[in-house]
């Protein structure tokens, strides 16, 4: 039965296992059975659909579940669920009908059925009370009691990779609605999105399309501002322009807020949490001692040492921070500002084109060993931290990577702005870097997913043809579908993939955009006209990318920005120094910086917009009335089904001690 046949009957496979393709010699009599059928059998046992996939050059066991299965996995993750009151409870599969369905008909989204197929597939141990035998075609290894199978197999080589399949009917779809629909250039459909990817892509795509229709205006007014003559006011256009941008940037900011607390509270069917302690049953058991006098002195001391405890592994975790932040920061001020020092003054001093060109190249090259080793670094020392969650070890790594990214893409920017004040090389160092790099950038994003792809399927056909030659019982044989998938690239971080995902270059590459057309505002306005330009071509670029040319991406439940909406906060106060500063260079010709009339103003009118970033934040709420109000119900809700519980257990003890007491009274007397 084929896929499709499969998908026609509801039964659609979501997740892929991929171990080696075996020998003529397996089915050979030696003790024990062959891993992999153990490990199917091991699965079927637990409820899931099997089918296994043999390909060119792998074998690929393909999972589906049916709900009952994927619901009592939830059920034991205790995933936190909306109800038909308006509450979040922990989900019962007994009690399934009470929870609300998505709009699709089905209980639980992709993100909810990934994190079920993973606690299943890894919770498989072996309940025996003796060793299994475990046997491949060159070796054999024994499955100890309460070892996880599918870890052993990972560590024995034989389970090569566990990867989420794409749903076709749902792919083609979204093809049809987001990639190839350019009706409207900024408008996605999320919650279908949301559905497929997660939430933290979710998340991202509606970033970018506020953005980039956001980006409209200052577009507009740059070309205006760039292109338009406006005679004797000439003087006074660029001061408006600037103060103008600062506005619709904190504006655009905290209207995203908004619009992220909205679509995060419209969205949050698709992203139950796991609540392994929260809005657990209030019953407890009874005492632990009988005299409750002993239980409450031994609760304080074991209080006592466990705020120690605390103490000490907070301060312990602060200090390895600061030690990595430290040498993040040295190296950045040692080793790769004499490098970017080096680079802009060498461009500056050239006068042949040709080779300021030849120099851009060489710089290009070695620039991306740089960041790649100095990202490559940041993971390391992130490894050696310790974090409370792993969205702060996220935020941690995002804030050292973004520091050498900062550096390599700005310095030289800054060196031609302020130090030799060329506004001429200036504007071509932009240009260059917004129309050049942003392009090849595009380019090689898109390109290099598809090359590698097509040589992966090039290499597994010649391995193919190899083993075949000669060989009179080889047959011919084409892709599958899920041996395609497999071939296809992981989206995933180009630093690595331990921590972060592909959205972790997105999310960098739209940050140093947003960088260098707002600190550099005043110099080149027409750069928000490219940047529009870019971006309205990237989401249809990225959509694209992550449905026909990417294997379908592990889902995220991040809802927010996390830090990068700290970084845009930052350049925009960075922009506001920066672009004063050229304001000054541009109207102070003579290069006395002398606080003449006109120089005052521009610093008057810097404090001006530092005021106006902080104040606006404070007059547009961050968060709709509608949400406030439908949280305060819910916590409001859950506060009093909480505290009747407590107090049924409270009345519970007593009831105990009273009943203790009388049989110890019965016995003395």
């Amino acid at each position: 039965m084929t896929d499709d046949d499969r998908e026609e009957e509801g039964c659609v496979f979501e997740i892929a296992l991929v171990v080696p393709k075996w020998g003529e010699n397996r089915g050979d009599e030696r003790e024990g059975a062959h891993c992999v059928d153990i490990l199917v059998d091991e699965l079927r046992q637990k409820g899931f659909i099997v089918e296994r996939d043999v390909g060119l050059q792998n074998e690929f066991i393909k999972l589906a579940a049916s709900d009952d299965v994927i619901g009592r996995a939830a059920a034991a993750l205790q995933f936190r669920k909306p109800t038909c009151i308006g509450m979040d409870l922990p989900f019962e599969w007994e009690e399934a009908t009470a929870f609300i369905r998505l709009p699709d008909g089905s209980l639980f989204s992709w993100c909810e059925r990934f994190r079920c197929y993973n606690h299943i597939i890894y919770g498989i141990v072996n309940t025996r009370e003796s060793a299994v035998v475990l046997r491949s075609d060159s070796k054999e290894e024994h499955w100890k009691p309460g070892e996880s199978l599918l870890r052993k197999l990972e560590a024995m080589g034989i389970v090569k990779e566990v990867f989420p399949l794409h749903d076709e009917k749902k792919r083609k779809q979204l093809l049809r609605s987001w990639a190839m629909n350019w009706a409207d250039v900024t408008q996605q459909p999320i919650d279908d999105i949301c559905a497929y990817y997660g939430m933290k892509i979710a998340t991202y795509f509606t970033f970018l399309g506020m953005y980039t229709r956001w980006l409209l205006f200052p577009a507009s007014l740059g070309l205006a501002v760039q292109l338009v003559d406006f005679g004797s006011l000439q003087f006074a256009v660029l001061p408006f322009f600037f103060m103008s941008l600062i506005s619709w940037v904190v504006l655009f900011f905290q209207f995203w807020k908004r619009k992220n607390a909205a679509v995060s509270a419209r969205l949050q069917i698709f992203n139950s949490a796991s609540s392994e302690s929260e809005y657990r049953s209030m019953k407890t058991e009874p005492s632990l001692s009988r005299f409750p006098s002993e239980h409450m002195r031994k609760q304080n001391s074991d209080r006592i040492k466990e705020k120690a405890n605390f103490q000490r592994e907070e301060w312990f975790s602060w200090l390895l921070r600061v030690r990595n932040d430290v040498f993040v920061i040295l190296s950045i001020i040692f080793l790769q500002l004499p490098f970017e020092l080096a680079y802009a003054h060498l461009y500056e001093v050239l006068g042949a084109d040709v080779l300021k060109f030849g120099l851009t190249a060489v710089y290009l090259l070695v620039i991306q060993y740089f960041t790649r080793t100095g990202g490559k670094i940041a993971v390391k020392l992130i490894k050696y931290e310790k974090f409370d969650t792993a969205e702060n070890k996220t935020n941690s790594l995002v804030y050292k990577v973004f520091g050498v990214y900062f550096m390599q893409s700005y310095i030289g920017v800054f060196y031609h702005a302020l130090l030799h004040r060329n506004i001429t090389t200036l504007r071509q160092v932009l240009i260059q870097r917004l129309v050049m790099s942003e392009v090849i950038e595009n380019l090689l994003e898109n390109s290099i997913p598809y090359l590698s792809y097509s040589f992966r399927k090039y290499r597994a056909v010649r391995n193919k043809v190899k083993r075949d030659k000669g060989s009179s019982t080889g047959k011919s044989r084409t892709f599958t579908r899920v041996e395609k998938e497999y071939l296809k690239p992981a989206y995933n971080a180009s630093i690595g993939q331990e921590i972060e995902d592909g959205l972790f270059d997105d999310f960098l590459e739209l940050v140093l955009q947003f960088g260098m057309i707002m600190m550099f505002a005043c110099a080149f306005p027409l750069a928000f006209a490219f940047a529009a330009m870019n971006n309205i071509t990237e989401i249809r670029a990225d959509a694209l990318k992550l449905l026909a040319m990417m294997r379908r991406p592990i889902p995220r439940a991040e809802e927010t920005l996390g830090a990068w909406l700290n970084i845009f906060q930052f350049l925009i106060v960075m922009s506001i120094c920066t672009n004063s500063a050229l304001l000054v260079c541009m109207y102070d010709h003579e290069g006395n910086w002398n606080l003449s009339p006109g120089l005052a103003a521009i610093l008057v009118m810097e404090h001006a917009l530092l005021f106006i970033k902080f104040g606006f934040s404070r007059i547009v709420p961050e968060e709709p009335a509608w949400v406030k109000a439908a949280r305060m119900k819910n916590a409001s809700q859950a506060e009093q089904v909480c505290t009747r519980q407590l107090l049924k257990s409270l009345s519970g003890d007593e009831k105990w001690f009273e009943e203790a007491r009388f049989q110890e009274s019965k016995k003395d007397a």
